[in-house]
């Protein structure tokens, strides 16, 4: 069982930077492909970046690549998505995902546990 706790978000304006943090319980935590995933008003949740455990290869959507980095302290059970020239479209709110298997999805149903979400908000 892996317990996901959220924190960083907040409210921004458009050029800036935010940096959220996923703190995971859990003593398998490391083996853990783990997502941030976002939600914004009336739209479906989507597929935003991906960390693999074992190789920290990771995956990114188009919106965001070149601008957000996601990177996991194994140290601390804790994932981290940081996001620069953040725009008002990235307004939303994020969620940190994890899943058993070791490859990296955009689909939602594949990730075993999720948070409870931290909001983003840019304003232009």
């Amino acid at each position: 069982q892996v317990q996901l706790i959220e924190s960083g978000g907040g409210l921004v304006q458009a050029g800036g930077s935010l940096r959220l943090s996923c703190a995971a319980s859990g003593r398998t935590f490391s083996t853990y492909t783990l997502g941030w995933f976002r939600q914004a008003p009336g739209k479906e949740r989507e597929f935003v970046a991906g960390i693999r455990a074992s190789t920290l290869f990771t995956s990114y959507a188009d919106s965001v690549r070149g601008r957000f980095t996601i990177f996991r302290d194994g140290a601390k059970n804790t994932v981290y998505l940081q996001m620069n020239s953040l725009k008002p479209e990235d307004t939303a709110l994020y969620y940190c995902a994890a899943k058993t298997a070791s490859y990296i999805t955009s689909r939602e149903g594949d990730y075993n546990y999720w948070g409870q979400g931290t909001q983003v908000t840019v304003s232009s």
